[in-house]
């Protein structure tokens, strides 16, 4: 009996559902016991797919080929993430390594070969839950994971190192894992969405322009604490009213702003008593856009305001950076090369940018790279909530079909 392209990715993620270290719930979290039982089954999926070598690498990436029409031709490689959040979703990243198997899989069936081999990569450790690492599957791909990676924590006191050597894999295999950039075309990756605008649209896929940098900061107003009856309110240094007005502003500013979001995702009071003015506030954050100047430039207006609103109320102000990450353009070629092939199906290319990281943040040090989103429910993810239709990815796996088979 005939399954739809759809249909077939769809058992298949169903499959890996069921795959989790906590019963009721998605927990797959890199090179955990569930992780490891993922590997092995993405393993087999690819192997009765129509691969003709598959292999799992230093760091637990399994890797599916499909070649060309000649052994040992350059690769356009397809991929994502197969670990999950605590409690995540069904298709945050499986999506993408499953359709990456879809189009090998039409291909086999038809006894169709390209001018280019296909591989397929199924990445663990993208969500960053267990380590205090950073997409290292990708990264070693790419030749920018430090050795010092494998000495990292998790918070039981394992290292990336033992906990490797615990699932069966090669720590010292790692350096070794670094692709040679004439033996990649490119990085295509599918991903559902993590946002509502496609849903909004009605569209069911969409094109990536770029992934989204960030900036994070961690904010601490300090006013004065005293007694909530006996201090008048205009003698007030509340540090708590004063970090209310510094969100609301950076709420203001971030929507004055196309394609940035701005989002204070923390906010502690102290002392935390009901009878007690707050004396100190401290909360977060984090500023996100496709353009770093642009991104530079709201978070300086953010901070600026802060500042005027800390001098107004008569409170301090102390700034610290967290982190900065710059964002990463999409290849213009695939970007292009995409959206013909979502245009060829009657659909409507729309262009977007991504606020979520991705594996194809790191390929992009090493490759072209590319992004298809595809809708999905409320653009709820990371969450049981998760959903998106077979109907939707039936269409994802299609046009990424179409764009490898127009790949040049």
């Amino acid at each position: 009996m005939f399954q739809s392209l759809g249909a077939r990715a769809w058992a298949r993620l169903e499959a890996l559902r069921l795959i989790t270290d906590e019963p009721g719930k998605i927990t797959r979290l890199y090179l955990s016991p569930s992780h490891r039982r993922s590997i092995d089954t993405v393993a087999a999926m690819m192997r009765d797919g129509g691969c003709d070598h598959v292999q799992i690498d230093a760091l637990g990436t399994v890797v599916g080929r499909y070649e060309g029409t000649r052994p040992g031709l350059p690769a356009l490689l397809i991929g994502s993430h197969i670990d999950t959040v605590v409690d995540g979703g069904a298709y945050d990243g499986a999506l993408g390594v499953i359709a990456g198997l879809g189009v090998i899989e039409a291909l086999h069936d038809t006894g169709e070969r390209l001018d280019f081999a296909i591989e397929i990569l199924a990445f663990g450790d993208e969500e960053n839950v267990r380590f205090p690492t950073s997409l290292s599957s990708s990264r070693a791909l790419a030749g920018t994971l430090p050795p010092s990676a494998l000495d990292l924590k998790d918070e039981d006191g394992i290292t990336l190192r033992d906990a490797l050597i615990t699932c069966g894999f090669d720590p010292e295999g790692v350096a070794c894992l670094k692709r040679n950039p004439t033996d990649v075309l490119g990085y295509v990756e599918v991903h559902i969405e993590q946002g509502p605008v496609l849903e909004a649209e009605s569209l069911p896929v969409g094109i990536v322009t770029a992934i989204n940098g960030a900036t994070r900061r961690a904010l601490t107003v300090t006013g004065e604490p005293g007694h909530a009856g006996t201090v008048p309110m205009a003698l007030r240094k509340d540090a708590l009213t004063a970090a209310s007005e510094m969100a609301l502003a950076i709420e203001r500013i971030g929507r004055s702003h196309q394609d940035v979001v701005a989002t204070v995702g923390r906010f502690q009071a102290y002392p935390g008593a009901v009878n007690v003015i707050p004396g100190a506030v401290r909360f977060t954050l984090d500023t996100r856009s496709p353009d770093d100047a642009v991104r530079t430039s709201v978070t300086n207006a953010i901070e600026a305001a802060c500042r005027t609103i800390a001098k107004e109320r008569g409170v301090t102000l102390h700034i610290e950076p967290l982190s900065s990450a710059k964002a990463t353009p999409m290849a213009a070629s695939f970007i292009a090369g995409l959206s013909d092939a979502v245009s060829r199906h009657q659909i409507a290319p729309r262009l977007l940018p991504s606020g979520a990281g991705h594996d194809a943040m790191a390929m992009a040090e090493l490759c072209p790279t590319g992004m298809l989103f595809v809708r999905c429910k409320g653009g709820i993810s990371h969450s049981p909530l998760e959903a998106m239709t077979e109907g939707d990815c039936d269409t994802a796996i299609t046009v990424l079909l179409d764009f490898v088979r127009n790949f040049r």
